[in-house]
């Protein structure tokens, strides 16, 4: 009598498989086809017939907060979080901890940030627009930047990862300072130094090694609440806590409690709470036609998404190496940057925010609009020049290499 196996319910998961979609859900490519998935999907469905359904949903109130809220609010803090976590791993102990290697890229990203700007208000106020939205086409999405140039420029030298990294952390340092500075409501200082205490306490649970995560849960949503309700947006709790997390593993520690929350939470933060605010922000009414196309905030995102960003970044670093003793390695050309440059206009997530945080209404709804045109426009035309050059430098390497192979004995350079 052949004996079968029964099916568990909820079976636990073996370490194979765990590690595997941790691993899939970790892979840049992965993250960003999802956001960008979620994203379409959000387009879809808000211009269908269900257009209602899906600002019912929105607007379905959980708790304290709206569904839309919880994404923008709850769901990015992690995302902040994790950018926190990287940032603060880049100042101490990678490409940012050595001025000398991050002055370029840093200088990139900055001019990269004030570029755009300057060309959505140069665009509004000759148009008599609206100015408030002038951070919009400042961000880049490291995601969705990073996942592009995995996909078509493989075989280009790693160094322009490792500028493209540099360039979007540095970007989102910046864009997270613009968001605290430029756009909180009215401060509730009471419920703001609630959020430092919290901050605070956290910063001194990493000083004494405190690892039981039951003690940091109460702390994080703490710090999160409070800072929500402060008026300062509920994300920079997170980037402040990452910041606080500390990256130096002690003598007895295999890994340093940053990179162990990294490892844990990209998956969750790239599989899940990236795309969930897609499918909530995403979502827009698509209508107007020529009146859209003629909307100054919409020009003024869509050109300094794809002419600012690149002009600001790729300006950035040429007169830097003119002016000064930088210089990009040998194994990059300008044009490898350039198309490195381009895709910084990839703007998507914080983008999306930073327009939430600009305006209301249809405005909103264009500026939306126009950050999907333009970041689409930015990641199509980059695509196109780096994978021009991801097919130069793989001719490039081969005949480097059939150089340098040596000659087999008994061959003349005529092959007989």
């Amino acid at each position: 009598m052949v004996k079968l196996t029964r099916l568990r319910f909820l079976p636990d998961p073996t370490r194979s498989e765990d590690t595997f979609v941790g691993d899939f859900l970790r892979r840049e490519t992965v993250g960003g086809a999802f956001a960008l998935l979620a994203a379409a999907v959000a387009v879809i469905w808000a211009n269908s017939p269900l257009g209602p359904e899906y600002e019912a949903l929105r607007a379905f109130k959980l708790g304290p907060l709206d569904i839309e809220h919880w994404a923008a609010d709850g769901a990015l803090t992690l995302f902040f979080f994790v950018a926190g976590l990287e940032l603060k791993r880049e100042f101490i102990v990678g490409s940012l901890s050595k001025p000398a290697d991050a002055v370029v890229p840093v200088v990139a990203a900055i001019c990269g940030v004030a570029v755009p700007a300057l060309v959505y208000v140069a665009v509004n106020l000759g148009a008599d627009g609206r100015l408030g939205g002038w951070a919009i086409p400042s961000a880049t999405d490291i995601a969705f930047a990073l996942a592009v140039l995995a996909v078509v420029a493989s075989s280009m030298p790693g160094q322009l990862r490792a500028f493209l990294l540099t360039l979007a952390v540095v970007d989102d340092l910046i864009v997270i300072v613009i968001i605290a500075a430029f756009y909180s409501t009215d401060l509730a200082f009471e419920a703001l130094g609630l959020a430092v205490v919290f901050v605070a306490a956290y910063s001194v649970m990493q000083h004494f090694r405190v690892t039981n995560p039951l003690f940091y849960v109460p702390i994080v949503i703490g710090a999160w609440w409070f800072t929500h309700e402060s008026g300062i947006h509920a994300t920079i709790a997170g980037v402040a806590l990452g910041l606080l997390t500390r990256v130096r593993p002690d003598e007895d520690e295999s890994a340093s409690p940053a990179e162990k929350l990294e490892h844990r939470l990209v998956p969750i933060s790239a599989g899940v709470a990236v795309p969930f605010f897609a499918l909530m922000s995403a979502g827009v009414v698509i209508e107007g036609g020529g009146d859209l196309l003629s909307d100054p905030v919409v020009i003024g995102v869509v050109l300094g998404l794809v002419i600012g960003k690149p002009v600001g970044v790729f300006g950035g670093a040429w007169v830097l190496t003119r002016v000064t003793r930088a210089e990009i390695d040998e194994d990059i050309k300008w044009l490898d940057v350039l198309g490195v440059a381009m895709l910084a206009g990839v703007g998507f997530t914080v983008s999306l925010l930073v327009s939430d945080l600009s305006f209301d209404g249809p405005e909103r709804e264009a500026a939306k609009t126009a950050v999907l045109l333009g970041s689409l426009v930015s990641a199509l035309a980059a695509a196109a020049l780096l994978v021009s050059r991801d097919r130069w430098h793989r001719r490039h390497r081969s005949v480097s290499r059939y150089a340098d192979e040596p000659e087999a004995p008994g061959t003349s350079p005529g092959g007989v």
